[in-house]
């Protein structure tokens, strides 16, 4: 058998690292929206002079956990709990 070729290790940024209050375990199995287009979530209350965290892809299923004015406090199917604009949510059925 021939020698395998390994990639070269690399360390990812502390950025890439969901932190532990932003995940809720186990994730929900109901969901009551879908995201309408791709649009940033973030893991603390949005700022202007704040990047995103990241983004929904469009399609994306999530439980609407509360409001405050145009923004949302969302779970999605991996647990993720972040905070996103209620613009882009639709309720299911």
């Amino acid at each position: 058998m021939g020698r395998m070729k390994r990639p070269k290790a690399e360390v990812l940024p502390a950025s890439s690292v969901v932190p532990d209050r932003n995940l809720v375990v186990p994730p929900p199995t109901r969901f009551t929206h879908t995201v309408t287009a791709a649009q940033p979530y973030y893991y603390a209350d949005p700022r202007s002079d704040t990047p995103a965290d990241g983004e929904f892809a469009p399609g994306t299923k999530v439980a609407l956990l509360g409001e405050a004015g145009s923004f949302a406090r969302v779970v999605d199917a991996r647990g993720l709990y972040v905070v996103t604009s209620t613009s882009g949510l639709q309720p299911l059925g």
